[in-house]
């Protein structure tokens, strides 16, 4: 057995050992100093009537070990929790839509590494998942986004203050680690990454015996089945976001540390302009479109061309461009995108804090120099120096949106294909009637099966049910090069309960398992078998609040900060094991605040008797 485990991790586990493990409602000798319907005197006013303050709290099934502890924290603070639990995103997605619950469990990973995708989604008024309406966090995100990393720190410690401090519209629980476990009698060790925001890539995995690509489906997992969209901007969550990476090429990647890199993706180099407000794209001509015939994925000839890249990244900043977009909020400083034409035009252009020419980096490891630019994708060929150039204006100086083009959202579709199946209107669209590009069920095992999706990246989608989806290289995907695919066959297994997923492992029905849970780790380390990686991730675990509904706690800030001082995190994260790390906002594995939280009973009591005092 081996194990990958980052310095920081080692001395939180060696911290961990120290902290007190948070004892149960059924453990406590005595209450905790909570009201219970008592009567407390308040200055200035004769008594104030406390009483218990009943709380609805919605999670799924699998964020149990957390619930329960945190369910006990609650109670033992004057609260009478009463839990929401839904088997799988698809419910709790409902429920609160319904808004059956009065506080969710909820949790965030920076899957692009920069800060403002750490809070522009979740906070900004009218975000794509956002609760809130607060005028002034949305000119601090707007503010940071502009600002440089010297700047923005400052900038976002204010943005966290007002999030947590003033008004408690989240509770913050723990950082998370990021981890994986895979079998090594199966898989090469230095073939399988992890990194830090990117999703999992499959095209690099390799067998310890070569023998295997051809025929053995790498076998991997994921808890959600119910996918929201292979459509890349209608989906940000955890049932399409390592699916659609591994089925879209975008115009950049992102490292294992997240460096923004062209390789492996649909660029041979990228630039950027003097003035932040201008990026240049220079397109390999290796990379076609994929579809489905007779369940194998085959070449449609189609080349992956600029006309592509302007439709793909224009629909995603678009809020209009398709019914329950997901991701606009992501690309909304993508002012313009277009294709050069004039060679000419860039001659005198540098690179942003260089002497360099845009022309001298664009330039760099070609096939053969740039001869000539052109817009028709048919006119390409980059042997004989016949390439596309796509140039992106962004609406300010903005170097994040970089980070946003690795995203799964930035993946890059076919213009005419997804014109040619998003044939509704807009606004009388009907799910139930209406069969939207990327819909789960054209892929659905069953009368619904109806394949039209056409793949860009190294893989292809050929079938799903309920228990699984099956996957095959794209034969159009940079045939024969190195960076294609290497194990040709992908399925991935839904398994929503982590412990199964580990036990799948050890018995070797699956290679790999994403995220297994903390109190598995020993068995884990345990087997011989198995690797272990782990690193310090992007992912913070937080409650969350309706602010745009009718609760309590929507209408209380001083109800919010009641449950935001009842939460011991340092006594959360030793009873989950010691793995994590404190939180404060989205922004905490981001960027050092020094912003803090402590649980404090007093402040707990000070606020509850403040909320009743308004009552009464």
């Amino acid at each position: 057995m081996k194990k990958t485990l980052t310095l920081v991790v080692v001395l939180l586990l060696i911290l961990g050992l120290t902290a007190c493990n948070v004892q149960t409602e059924s453990q406590q000798q005595q209450p905790a100093p909570a009201p219970s319907g008592g009567e407390t005197p308040t200055e200035g006013e004769g008594t104030v009537t406390v009483e218990r303050v009943p709380l609805r709290l919605l999670y799924m099934s699998y964020q149990e070990p957390v619930v329960n502890i945190v369910q006990d924290m609650l109670n033992m603070n004057g609260f009478d929790v009463t839990l929401n639990t839904q088997p799988d995103y698809a419910s709790f997605k409902a429920q609160e839509d319904a808004g059956n619950y009065d506080i969710s469990m909820s949790g965030w990973t920076t899957v692009t590494g920069n800060p403002d995708y750490a809070v522009r989604s979740l906070f900004i008024t009218g975000g794509d998942y956002s609760k809130l309406a607060d005028p002034a966090l949305d000119a601090l995100i707007d503010q940071a986004a502009l600002e440089t990393a010297d700047v923005y720190v400052d900038t976002y410690k204010q943005f966290e203050k007002v999030l947590v401090e003033d008004n408690a519209y989240i509770i913050p629980l723990y950082t998370g680690i990021k981890a994986q476990a895979f079998n090594e009698t199966m898989l090469k060790a230095d073939s399988v990454r992890l990194s830090k925001s990117r999703a999992f890539v499959w095209e690099e995995v390799e067998y310890n015996d070569a023998s295997l690509h051809e025929t053995r489906p790498l076998v991997l997992q994921q808890m959600l089945g119910s996918l929201t969209s292979l459509d890349p901007i209608k989906g940000n969550d955890g049932s399409i976001n390592q699916l659609n990476t591994n089925m879209y090429v975008r115009l950049v990647n992102l490292t294992d540390d997240d460096q923004v890199v062209s390789r492996s993706s649909l660029s041979y180099n990228h630039a950027i302009a003097e003035g932040n407000s201008e990026y240049y794209f220079l397109l390999r001509d290796d990379i076609n479109f994929a579809k489905v015939e007779n369940m194998e994925p085959v070449d449609t000839g189609v080349l992956v061309g600029a006309e592509d890249v302007v439709f793909s990244l224009l629909r995603a900043a678009d809020p209009n461009a398709v019914p329950d977009h997901r991701t606009f909020s992501l690309h909304s400083h993508i002012a313009n995108v277009e294709i050069v034409d004039n060679l000419e035009s860039l001659s005198d252009v540098k690179v942003s804090g260089s002497d360099e020419l845009i022309t001298d980096a664009l330039s760099k490891d070609l096939p053969a120099a740039i001869t000539t630019l052109v817009t028709d994708k048919a006119d390409v060929d980059n042997a004989s120096g016949a390439y596309q150039l796509v140039k992106l204006t962004t609406t300010e100086p903005f170097p994040q949106v970089l980070n946003y083009l690795a995203h799964q959202s930035a993946g890059i579709v076919s213009k005419d294909q997804v014109e040619s199946i998003n044939t509704y209107d807009m606004a009388t669209f009907d799910i139930t009637k209406d069969v939207p590009y990327g819909d789960q069920r054209v892929i659905t095992e069953g009368d619904t099966y109806d394949n039209h999706l056409w793949t860009s990246g190294p893989y292809a989608l050929i079938k799903k049910n309920d228990y699984g989806a099956e996957f095959t290289a794209s034969p159009a995907y940079r045939p024969g090069d190195p960076e294609a695919a290497v194990i040709k066959h992908v399925t991935m297994r839904f398994i929503p309960d982590l412990a199964s997923a580990v036990s799948a492992l050890r018995a070797g029905e699956v290679d790999l398992v994403y995220n297994p849970p903390e109190v598995q780790f020993s068995i884990i380390e345990d087997d011989p078998n198995l690797t272990l990686q782990m690193m310090k991730s992007n992912a913070v675990n937080y409650m969350s609040i309706d602010m745009l509904g009718e609760s309590e706690f929507a209408k209380s800030a001083d109800l919010r900060k009641a449950v935001l001082y009842s939460i011991n995190q340092e006594e959360l994260i030793a009873a989950l094991g010691g793995y994590s790390f404190p939180a404060y906002t989205t922004l905490t594995p981001l960027i050092d605040t020094g912003n803090v939280v402590t649980a404090d009973p007093a402040k707990v009591q000070e606020h509850l008797q403040k909320y009743f005092s308004q009552k009464q």
